[in-house]
């Protein structure tokens, strides 16, 4: 299992690439390269049911833009801890993540790819840490 050291330390290297990453992947709107606030999401996971979560991951690629997020992506576990996954979706500011959430609440497909999760118990648990990357 991987110890938060390097679940962090991964994070970093990702976080630094995420002013590039949202300014791809979020063509209506680039994210400005400072105040951008990254939520990184790790997911432990049944690995068991890894093609599931993919499905579920998947889904939130058309969802999160939608919804107001910058989608950097999903991150299934390769080789090594078996059970954990992460998630990264970039903001403008924790505020602009506040009116992300909300709208995932009323998003037909955001409440039914929640629900798959839930009866597939995909997800045996979840954290969220808010980032933002360091200037050059």
């Amino acid at each position: 299992m991987l110890d938060r050291r390097t679940v962090i330390k991964f994070t970093a290297a990702l976080v630094a690439l995420a002013p590039r990453a949202l300014a791809r992947t979020n063509k209506e709107k680039t994210m400005p390269e400072k105040n951008t606030v990254v939520c990184c999401i790790r997911y432990q996971i049944d690995p068991f049911k890894r093609d599931g979560f993919a499905k579920y991951a998947e889904a939130w690629g058309k969802i999160i833009p939608r919804c107001g997020g910058g989608l950097i992506g999903y991150f299934l576990p390769h080789e090594g801890t078996n059970d954990v996954a992460l998630a990264m979706i970039g903001f403008e500011s924790l505020a602009a993540y506040e009116t992300y959430r909300a709208r995932l609440k009323t998003d037909p497909e955001s409440l039914a790819n929640f629900q798959f999760a839930q009866s597939e118990r995909l997800i045996l648990r979840e954290e969220r840490t808010f980032l933002s990357a360091v200037p050059k």
